[in-house]
């Protein structure tokens, strides 16, 4: 188990503004931030200075607090500190961490969050100069102390909160810009341009939060609810944000998307949903997984997202998908994705894989590339830890595995917004529609309508409900098409005659759609978004 650092190295002072008694566990942090009344101090020799505030904390029910304690690379650590930055998008946390080196000896590092996962990060000299932000273009290669990274975001963030004890006086008046670098290494490099002249590097790699055996986090009866609790802005129905990560939260009456990314004070920015599907699987729903060989762990289903791929021309044909966003509490997040031509399971990726030509080689597999193309969001449900905004536009690549392991993909997804560049790999495996079926405890009637591969003349459900089901799931797929396509010109109805047959009311619906220029478009390509999510942090 942890052990917290030696108690003969704990010094303690009162405030000098509020009298309340401030900890240090560390010789080398000579700042902290009074858990009273927010004041940043200095210590001074034997005496604390105030030298400014800090807002209070936004509580985002995150598993980890100060005093949290784990094990690294043999190394116990404890929590010590803590800072929460703003973007354009939503919020992060960077945790200060004590690490007990060896007999008297101590050193920090961060636990900081990464698109719903963690990273171990320390901090090194940067030996060599690296370029000003504004010549940073996500997705191009750069070089760090002699090393090779591929540049992941840009990102312009303040900090607007600190807690505990922490290393540097904590900059709470200027934003900055923070550029994440990844390598095929599984590294994941940070440049800060807090000061511009003098750019600060640290290095570290992806964790969960199980890897680090990690004790004292907080219990999920502790955090209580009502301190993220609000009204729908539109429709006035009582809401709960209940993940510590949550950017946009959807009302579960009036489906109109609220961004809590700013906090839940206030008028909250929202847009209403006019329609959309009830997903296959139910939010709540709890199934027991295993991703990438790990454990099978009970993960439940807190988002649902539906896509289509937007045509570059009235020729191409189109495809739609939809996203579950299942969370574990320890492990993070990942997704299940129901594309057209078939289930899967994706994660994000700390690293960057190295590029082969149109081809990349991921720890020690070659994927070749499948096809580009522009994600779009036309619904969605539950939470989500990233910032969701109507029509919010991706550009994604996909990628399958070679050799032994065609089932496996990657997607590379690039994202730009306020003062954001961002570009995100993730990797997942094929599923089974019977997986998902029994993973998540489905009724046996639902199998037909999971089948992604099943064409009308090969369906061989052997009960009246399953045809339903199955039908109802035909007719919601060109729902979706139509509802995707409605603004990007005419498309081509082949799909759907061949489908329904010539004589068919959807075909006809689909020709009369394109006569008024309308526009109803159907077909295939995308393998399925495989999501990130993006967010710096």
């Amino acid at each position: 188990m942890a052990t917290e650092p030696s108690p003969q190295r704990v010094y303690r002072a009162a405030c000098p503004n509020c009298g309340a008694p401030v900890e240090f566990r560390s010789a080398a942090t000579p700042f902290a931030v009074c858990s009273f009344c927010h004041s940043t101090v200095v210590r001074a020799g034997d005496e604390l200075r105030k030298i400014g505030e800090s807002a209070e904390v936004f509580d985002d029910h995150s598993p980890l607090q100060l005093g949290a304690a784990g094990k690294y690379q043999g190394a116990n650590f404890t929590l010590i500190g803590r800072l929460q930055y703003r973007y354009a998008e939503g919020t992060w946390n960077e945790w200060h961490a004590l690490f007990e080196t060896g007999p008297e000896l101590q050193k920090s590092g961060w636990l900081s969050e990464d698109n719903g996962r963690f990273v171990v990060a320390f901090d090194a000299p940067l030996l060599t100069p690296v370029p000003v932000p504004e010549r940073l273009q996500v997705g191009a290669p750069l070089t760090v102390n002699g090393e090779s990274w591929s540049v992941a975001s840009v990102v312009a963030a303040k900090l607007i909160a600190a807690q505990g004890e922490l290393a540097k006086r904590p900059n709470l008046e200027h934003g900055f810009v923070v550029a994440d670098v990844r390598s095929s290494r599984g590294d994941v490099g940070t440049i800060d341009y807090t000061d511009p002249a003098h750019p600060a590097w640290s290095v570290g790699h992806s964790v969960s939060l199980s890897d680090l055996a990690m004790t004292g986090l907080a219990e999920a009866a502790e955090k209580t609810l009502s301190g993220r609790s609000l009204q729908c802005p539109n429709c006035g129905a009582a809401l709960e944000v209940k993940l510590q990560t949550t950017q946009s939260i959807v009302c579960h009456q009036c489906k109109s998307v609220i961004d809590v990314s700013q906090g839940v004070g206030g008028d909250l920015a929202h847009y209403q949903q006019t329609n959309g599907a009830e997903p296959q699987i139910p939010l709540g729903t709890i199934g027991t997984m295993a991703f990438g060989g790990k454990q099978a762990l009970p993960w439940q289903v807190v988002g649902y997202a539906e896509y289509c791929e937007v045509p570059t021309s009235a020729d191409d044909e189109q495809s739609v998908w939809r996203e579950y966003l299942v969370y574990h509490r320890i492990e993070g997040f990942a997704f299940i994705v129901d594309a057209q031509d078939g289930w899967s399971w994706t994660v994000p990726l700390t690293g960057a894989p190295q590029a082969f030509g149109e081809s990349v080689k991921y720890q020690d597999v070659l994927y070749r590339k499948l096809y580009d193309y522009t994600g779009q969001v036309t619904y969605v449900l539950g939470e989500f830890y990233w910032q969701l905004t109507k029509d919010q536009r991706t550009s994604n690549t996909d990628y399958q595995g070679t050799g032994a392991s065609s089932a496996r993909r990657l997607n590379c997804e690039r994202t730009a917004g306020e003062g954001t560049q961002e570009i995100v790999w993730s990797g997942g495996e094929t599923l089974s529609a019977d997986a998902v079926l029994a993973a998540f405890r489905l009724p046996p009637e639902q199998r037909a309508a999971l089948q992604r591969d099943a064409l009308p003349t090969a369906f061989h459900a052997s009960t009246p409900l399953a045809k339903i089901i199955f039908w109802a799931v035909i007719i919601l797929l060109v729902l979706l098409l139509v509802r995707c396509s409605q603004g990007s010109g005419p498309g081509d109805c082949s799909q759907v005659r061949n489908t329904f047959g010539s004589a068919s009311q959807e075909y006809q619906s689909c020709l009369n759609s394109r006569r008024s220029g309308s526009g109803y478009g159907t077909g295939g390509g995308a393998f399925g978004g495989f999501s990130s999510g993006g967010g710096h942090k």
